[in-house]
């Protein structure tokens, strides 16, 4: 395990190479905000995170809302870090999700993919909050 760890880390670190140690911070640092608010089911604290341009086009909703709260989160595991080829950092993330009805516990992978917005000098997800319904 600690060596899938180390790995990982490692994959991190060089597609952050291009990166300035300031971006490369900034980076980890907001996954680790994102990560932490989809964990927690912070949804909408998860929802700043997201690109302006994204939650312009597709606004989160009461409805969308109360879906998220039908789950709860189990796990928010790292699986892959890779750079995409326009040099901006993607993971792979496999999320565990509870139907808080039923109990019943499952497995989703969403893939995250990363914008440095310079204007701005933060990280956005490119992409809105995961589906935690896919193939469902």
């Amino acid at each position: 395990m600690m060596r899938k760890v180390m790995i990982v880390l490692a994959v991190l670190l060089l597609a952050l190479a291009g990166c300035d140690g300031k971006q490369k911070n900034a980076l980890l640092a907001a996954q680790n905000a994102y990560a932490s608010a989809i964990r927690w089911g912070e949804y909408e604290s998860a929802w700043q995170r997201v690109d302006p341009e994204y939650r312009e086009q597709h606004p989160l909703t009461e409805l969308d809302l109360e879906r998220y709260a039908q789950v709860q989160i189990s796990a928010y595991r790292d699986l892959d870090s890779t750079v995409l080829p326009d040099g901006s950092p993607a993971r792979l993330i496999e999320i565990g999700v509870i139907n808080r009805h039923t109990q019943a516990e499952r497995s989703v992978r969403y893939r995250e993919e990363w914008r440095w917005d310079p204007e701005k000098k933060t990280w956005w997800v490119r992409q809105g909050l995961p589906d935690l319904w896919a193939g469902s």
